[in-house]
């Protein structure tokens, strides 16, 4: 959350001359709401199904940068699929996400105790993250562009 991925996503995409897309707004598109709206409705599970299929049907229909949620990884048949493509991994402490975020309520998981909470998805899903991923790059105190370049040199790739 707020790591920065929808705008280094597409910073990637320009750069190497693809396609972006974000299976969050496929899913706002899809539901015609908000995402918190759906957690608030639903649930998370409910969500989370929701999401897993978001994600199955843009990595078989997508071939450029693709933005996921946070919680994608979640699910283990997403992690399998992700094993095929070159996935970054945009990391960020803490004080960090204070800073980008605030933690404020509008985040759905974060609604009460933010720092607590923060700091508990992520120990919960650092690892998958770090399962998926070909690259981890560090956010903290980066530019989009400083963060798109570590991005690029970390999978050894060339801008278009």
């Amino acid at each position: 959350m707020g790591v920065g991925k929808s705008t280094v996503g597409q910073l990637l995409a320009e750069r190497l001359g693809v396609s972006y897309r974000d299976t969050d707004d496929d899913i706002v598109a899809e539901q015609g709401r908000a995402i918190a709206e759906i957690f608030v409705d639903e649930g998370e599970p409910a969500f989370r199904a929701i999401e897993k299929q978001a994600v199955h049907t843009a990595l078989a229909a997508h071939d450029g940068v693709l933005a996921l949620g946070g919680g994608a990884i979640l699910d283990a048949d997403t992690r399998s699929l992700l094993a095929g493509h070159q996935v970054v991994y945009l990391s960020m402490d803490v004080e960090e996400a204070v800073k980008r975020t605030g933690l404020n309520a509008a985040r759905p998981l974060l609604a009460v105790n933010p720092r607590k909470q923060w700091r508990e998805l992520m120990e919960a899903r650092r690892n998958l993250y770090e399962e998926v991923a070909t690259a981890v790059v560090a956010t903290d105190g980066r530019t989009p562009e400083e963060v798109t370049r570590a991005a690029l040199d970390a999978l050894e790739l060339k801008e278009a």
